[in-house]
């Protein structure tokens, strides 16, 4: 079954509409499209690249323990009596401002030498006095873990440890800080919830100033570190990451504000996290409390020092006086690395720096809530330009246009990345409108196609094929069948032409005949005109049909008007083969016709009928009766009126009871010189005369004319009528008009 043309472009609608639907529901999280999640990191990879900062952030320093470390202070763990050497170092000597660590102390450290005097106390020599006295007093120096607890109270330190959202087989190891609330926040059902944690001995968690989790449950599926939770649900108690509890700690721990969005539902569990407030510093997260990592540039951003040089007090003290001091590791083996967008390779303690410089510096890009009816909005404007734009433009508007979405689209999101902070789809709309443009190009190609084979087949020998292309692009659906139409029809016929057939060979003839009908046929067809058909030396056209054209009527008038002189310009040819010199009456009228394919089973015409078809082939007979070559009615001239008209008379052509105007086209009113205008009032002016039988004074105007003008035949024509008229002087109610009783 072969479907209509309506049919495949409700089709194309349907699948345009189909794909569109699918991209929302990825945009809305409804479903997803792997290959544009893919798409979306590369794409928002390449504008955090672009867009970094690529400065160093003096105010933080990472204390590295790095491979020099490692060489010169054995191996790691290092003894917690080293680590609170080094803390001491940092706050004593160099007077930093925060400290934090991007490792954990879950287990305690008793040391080997420690060990084996305990075991000596216990064994052979536990009832040794002096043995026992000394390992007593010596025993504070000897505990490690109290000597790294004692560092760390009453400083601004903060100790990292890391949460699971697994249940382990020992789900709680060593001890958490304090959560943030101790509250239940109705959002925190949203947040990630983990099951399992491994944080510092409690000793040294208690003498801690905070805490914070350094893992991150939310890493893409790529493995690439873009996005962070700020926050995490144990037991229904909030918890805080190591960047947030640092930003905390160097504020002095305010409260903390939660920015909730309105409800889903109708009750308050139903809310969502939008941001976090602190102490004026607004930090956007979405509702799992995700953060989108605010980098500086590639690994180097932050000045980092070897912990052995801080231990060893070879670093100057002004690299770390009232310096923020990160804690971490880039050592072999103990590398904490991550894949980030701006660098495959990144130390991890880095990632904790960037997000901490970014909530100092407030220059977190953010999602806002309404950020998703915006990109959904932006798929809906992309499909409606789609599918009422590109389908009825050609090849280079609509590949203008969709250049110019593309751009606008691209430039738009970058404006809103770099000076609004915002981080907006980029690849899933730019998808859509490459797909759905590559669709109404194969749709368009098909149907252009598919439309020109029918209406080739349909109206090929009616009309020119630039017609049938234009046709083709249109929105209109064509038919055959027949219809009414508000139409213009054309006739044209070579006068005398018996005369000129009985002095001619039929070869030369037909030469002949082809020589006219041809130049004629092409200027109708460059007049975006319908040929009807031809009957032996005339020609029959009109204009409206099988395409709607509102300017009909002034297209058939230019046709006439071009014809005319295409025919004065073959003369010299013809003369040269010796032909006869060729004239030629052409007649127009403009009103409602019946069109379509009209005839017998046997044979077939596209053609107009009617009474408005009929009045036009009388005014090509009229012509002769003027001495004018073309004749168009009051309808026509109505209908054209960008060219100015000689009033010829008012008629009654046979077969009709109504009076009619008719008129010959000068020519477009803006190429007429001022003589032209001057003849068309004073004819204006002499008709009115006649029509209110002042004959003397008509006749006056009409005798002036005849002698500027000999030739012409109209002005001898009214001299003869109105000698007439005052021999036999018509009714008194008379309207002016004469009847024609010949065709």
């Amino acid at each position: 079954m072969k479907l209509s043309n309506k049919s495949l472009k409700t089709f194309r609608l349907l699948v345009c509409a189909l794909i569109t639907l699918l991209f929302m529901a990825h945009t809305a999280h409804w479903l997803s499209i792997p290959t544009l999640q893919r798409m979306d990191n590369i794409l928002y990879d390449l504008r955090l690249s672009t867009t970094t900062v690529n400065s160093v952030d003096s105010r933080i320093v990472i204390v590295d323990i790095d491979e020099k470390s490692l060489a010169q202070e054995g191996r790691w763990p290092w003894r917690r009596d080293k680590i609170a050497y080094l803390i001491d170092m940092l706050f004593d000597y160099y007077q930093i401002k925060l400290l934090g660590f991007d490792v954990v102390f879950s287990e305690p450290d008793t040391g080997a030498g420690v060990e084996l005097l305990e075991k000596l106390a216990s064994g052979p020599l536990q009832k040794d006095p002096a043995f026992l006295s000394t390992l007593e007093a010596m025993r504070p120096q000897l505990s490690y873990d109290d000597l790294l607890a004692k560092s760390l109270e009453n400083r601004p330190i903060v100790l990292g440890y890391l949460t699971s959202h697994k249940l382990e087989n020992n789900p709680e190891i060593g001890l958490l800080p304090k959560p943030l609330t101790t509250d239940s926040q109705p959002f925190s059902r949203l947040l990630f919830t983990e099951q399992s944690f491994a944080a510092n001995l409690p000793k040294l968690q208690a003498k801690a100033r905070s805490g914070g989790f350094f893992n991150n449950p939310s890493v893409d599926d790529d493995g690439v570190y873009r996005r962070v939770p700020l926050l995490i649900n144990y037991k229904n108690q909030l918890y805080e990451s190591l960047p947030l509890a640092l930003f905390r700690t160097l504020l002095e721990q305010p409260d903390i504000g939660f920015i909730t969005g309105e409800n889903y539902g109708q009750n308050n569990d139903d809310s969502r996290l939008e941001g976090i407030d602190i102490q004026g510093f607004h930090i956007p997260v979405n509702q799992k409390s995700i953060l989108l990592v605010p980098y500086r540039g590639r690994q180097g951003s932050f000045s980092y020092i070897s912990a052995t040089d801080v231990l060893n007090g070879v670093v100057a003290p002004e690299q770390l006086k009232d310096k923020i001091v990160i804690i971490g590791t880039t050592a072999a083996g103990l590398f904490d690395s991550r894949a980030t967008p701006v660098q495959s390779v990144y130390a991890g303690v880095e990632v904790h720096a960037n997000i901490l410089s970014g909530l100092l510096d407030q220059t977190i890009k953010s999602r806002p809530s309404y950020m998703l009816a915006i990109e959904l909005l932006e798929l809906l404007l992309i499909y409606l330009a789609a599918v009422i734009l590109f389908p009825y433009l050609s090849a280079l508007p609509s590949a203008l246009l969709f250049g110019g979405l593309l751009l606008a689209g691209i430039g738009y999101n970058f404006y809103s990345w770099r000076y609004l902070n915002f981080d907006a789809l980029l690849a899933t709309p730019i998808s859509l409108l490459v797909l759905l443009f590559g669709l109404q190009i194969l749709f368009g190609f098909f149907f252009e196609s598919r439309k020109k084979k029918q209406l080739g087949s349909m109206f090929g020998q009616y009309i020119p094929p630039e017609l049938v292309a234009q046709m083709s692009l249109s929105d209109e659906e064509f038919s055959l069948k027949g219809e009414s139409r508000e139409m213009t029809v054309l006739f044209s016929d070579v006068r005398g032409f018996t005369t000129i057939s009985e002095g001619m060979e039929p070869q030369a003839l037909c030469e002949l005949i082809n020589d006219i009908l041809t130049p004629v046929t092409r200027v109708i067809h460059d007049s975006k005109g319908t040929i009807d058909k031809y009957i032996g030396d005339a020609i029959m056209a009109f204009w409206g049909a099988p395409m709607h054209n509102a300017q009909h009527a002034s297209y058939a008038v230019h046709a006439g008007l071009a014809i005319l002189q295409t025919l004065a310009a073959i003369q010299g040819a013809f003369k040269a083969k010796g032909w006869p010199e060729i004239d030629i009456g052409i007649g127009i009228n403009s009103g409602k016709m019946s069109v379509g394919n009209m005839g017998s089973e046997f044979r077939m015409a596209y053609t107009v009928m009617g009474d408005a078809v009929n009045l036009g082939a009388r005014l090509e007979g009229l012509t002769k009766q003027y001495g004018v070559k073309m004749i168009v009615s009051e309808f026509t001239s109505l209908a054209a009126p960008e060219f100015t008209y000689r009033e010829l008379d008012r008629v009654r052509v046979k077969g009709k009871l109504s009076a009619i105007t008719i008129y010959e086209p000068l020519g477009l009113t803006e190429d007429l010189g001022a003589e032209q205008f001057l003849l068309v009032d004073t004819l204006a002016n002499a008709l009115q005369l006649y029509r209110k039988q002042q004959w003397l004074a008509a006749q006056q105007i009409f005798e002036s004319l005849t002698k500027a003008y000999p030739k012409d035949k109209l002005y001898p024509l009214y001299l003869e009528r109105i000698a007439y008229y005052l021999d036999a002087p018509p009714a008194a109610d008379w309207d002016g008009a004469f009847t024609h009783t010949s065709k």
